[in-house]
């Protein structure tokens, strides 16, 4: 029974190839580039993934990051600005707390217009991996907090991957940039 059944098998298999007619046949084109000759994958399709990225060749890479951060993790994607402080390394947490630790790196942080938009302060590691500072945009509470819960906050930092996003979104956040110098 077994036999009978590879048997059948075998003869439906040749009678689908026996009537592809050469219009079923994939297309050749001599003039078309193909990855590998046995897969008849063309390069087209490399094609359309470095347009995909070509949306974005009129950014820079900060630029870039910055919408991509904020779109992966600030709290609000629909704001009406996207303002980027950079700040440097030795900078107090809180500077009006004199008990403050300092950020050990230069650190961005990204805010909407609007505080309830929320804010993410960061490090780039320049692998496509961030690593995140749980600071708030304004700091409430009674001062000195102590260097204890400053360095508490800094040793808490949560490596996160990046991911690249859709590029129109990407773009509509870039388009929303205002960079503090």
């Amino acid at each position: 029974m077994k036999k009978v059944g590879k048997l059948l098998c075998m003869i439906a298999a040749l009678m689908l190839l026996a009537g592809c007619g050469e219009e079923d046949a994939p297309i050749m084109d001599p003039s078309r580039e193909w990855k590998d000759p046995e897969d008849n994958i063309p390069v087209i399709e490399e094609e359309a993934e470095m347009e995909e990225t070509d949306a974005l060749s009129e950014y820079s890479s900060e630029q870039i990051e910055y919408a991509r951060v904020w779109l992966q993790l600030g709290p609000n994607e629909e704001i009406d600005g996207l303002y980027v402080q950079q700040i440097p390394a030795g900078t107090p947490l809180n500077p009006d707390d004199d008990t403050s630790a300092a950020y050990p790196e230069p650190v961005i942080q990204l805010a909407g217009s609007r505080l309830v938009d929320g804010s993410v302060t960061y490090s780039s590691n320049g692998d496509g991996t961030i690593n995140v500072y749980n600071v708030p945009l304004r700091w409430d509470g009674e001062y000195p907090a102590g260097e204890e819960f400053y360095n508490e906050i800094i040793e808490g930092t949560e490596l996160v991957a990046i991911e690249p996003g859709e590029d129109e979104r990407v773009i509509r956040l870039i388009e929303l940039l205002e960079i503090e110098e």
